[in-house]
């Protein structure tokens, strides 16, 4: 709601995508902490800050190219997003629910360049819109922003 102007994508349709290897495939930026990303994200995605997202590192990027943001539950995930549609990109989305979503639905995830199946939880009350099968041993709590 606070980020009307940002276009978002399901993770039905992204799994769709992403797996047509006729389709231009989307470069996936993940909108959380190195140390969410550490623990796991999705294949090929490049982790990008959520609090002061280096947008000049993207300048070789095509303004066209796709570009799917996530976060968590998809707050940092719709501030970037809004940041780059701003910053003249023209497809960027939002994956709607975010790697929480994702992984709850069973879908691939990676630490490294390993499979992995647990989440960085984010803290004690957001880690609860996880499946505890999903949910990564929280080491520390991060700072609400």
């Amino acid at each position: 709601m606070q980020f009307p102007q940002v276009r978002w994508i399901t993770t039905a349709e992204l799994a769709q995508w992403l797996s047509n290897p006729v389709r231009s495939q989307p470069l996936l930026l993940d909108a959380r902490t190195q140390a969410e990303y550490a623990v796991s994200h999705l294949a090929t995605a490049q982790q990008i800050d959520p609090i002061a997202p280096d947008l000049a590192a993207l300048g070789q990027i095509d303004q066209a190219t796709p570009l799917v943001v996530y976060c968590s539950i998809g707050y940092r995930s719709a501030k970037v997003a809004a940041q780059l549609a701003q910053a003249g990109f023209t497809q960027v989305y939002d994956l709607e629910g975010s790697i929480f979503q994702w992984a709850n639905e069973a879908r691939p995830l990676w630490q490294a360049e390993q499979p992995t199946t647990k989440v960085h939880p984010y803290n004690a009350q957001w880690g609860l819109l996880l499946k505890p099968e999903y949910r990564a041993e929280l080491q520390e709590e991060l700072p609400l922003d």
